[in-house]
């Protein structure tokens, strides 16, 4: 799946990986059941009795397996509801990376087309910094995601009980720099961290510090991670690379 993105995008995405991950956890939790409605133009979704502001991040086209940008929707360039979605377009042509400044991606190279589509909104809600995206089919062709812009949604925060699994779990969602999965986490939160050969050492709000060791590989060997007490999870298997 990764290897049809380009370098500067996969380094982008692996930062957003483990907070990410968690945090799409906490809008789907968020979320009630129910039918979606959406008015694009007062910028606003509605999913059972809940009604958030939103702007739409892009759109996917499974007949034709391509995304396009919101920012670059000919019915929705220069509009309120594209705003985020220039902004990671913005990001894009600042940090050089193809994928957030094209108009429009053919994903049908990828192995997995559907799935590329996802790691273009997952990284693109990483980069406007948004709490989550909404995918919603808008058509029998047609998937929108949109990116909640409302303080309502909860953020997830820092949990150390919970570190080990957090950075585990993102190193395995893309698989291509867990060193840039771990640092993107701390730069996320705000916290201060240091590189020491094959460790990165992180300072924890409580105190306590987490130290994050790496292989040869570049996968994670272990977490260990607490104030009073160390926390410590093996890395993966020799069967998950990271490069």
């Amino acid at each position: 799946m990764a290897s049809g993105f380009s370098d500067a995008f996969l380094r982008e995405a692996e930062r957003h990986a483990a907070w990410g991950a968690v945090q799409l956890e906490t809008l789907t939790a968020f979320l009630p059941e129910g039918p979606w409605t959406a008015d694009l133009e007062a910028c606003r979704y509605r999913q059972g009795n809940l009604e958030l502001r939103v702007g739409v991040l892009g759109t996917y086209d499974t007949s034709e397996q391509s995304w396009m940008w919101g920012w670059a929707n000919p019915g929705l360039r220069g509009t309120e509801v594209v705003s985020p979605a220039a902004t990671v377009e913005r990001y894009g042509r600042a940090h050089a990376i193809t994928e957030l400044t094209e108009p429009a991606l053919d994903l049908s190279r990828f192995p997995d087309p559907r799935r590329a589509a996802e790691t273009l909104a997952f990284t693109g809600m990483g980069v406007a910094g948004a709490p989550g995206y909404i995918g919603a089919p808008a058509g029998p062709a047609t998937q929108v995601y949109f990116l909640p812009d409302d303080a309502r949604v909860p953020r997830a925060g820092l949990d150390e009980v919970a570190l080990p699994r957090t950075l585990l779990t993102g190193a395995r969602l893309i698989g291509y720099s867990a060193r840039h999965v771990v640092g993107g986490y701390f730069d996320h939160h705000g916290i201060p961290y240091r590189t020491e050969g094959d460790r990165i050492i992180a300072e924890l709000p409580g105190g306590g510090t987490a130290e994050v060791t790496f292989d040869a590989a570049g996968r994670i060997a272990g977490v260990e991670a607490g104030i009073t007490g160390a926390v410590r999870s093996p890395g993966p298997g020799p069967g998950t690379a990271h490069r």
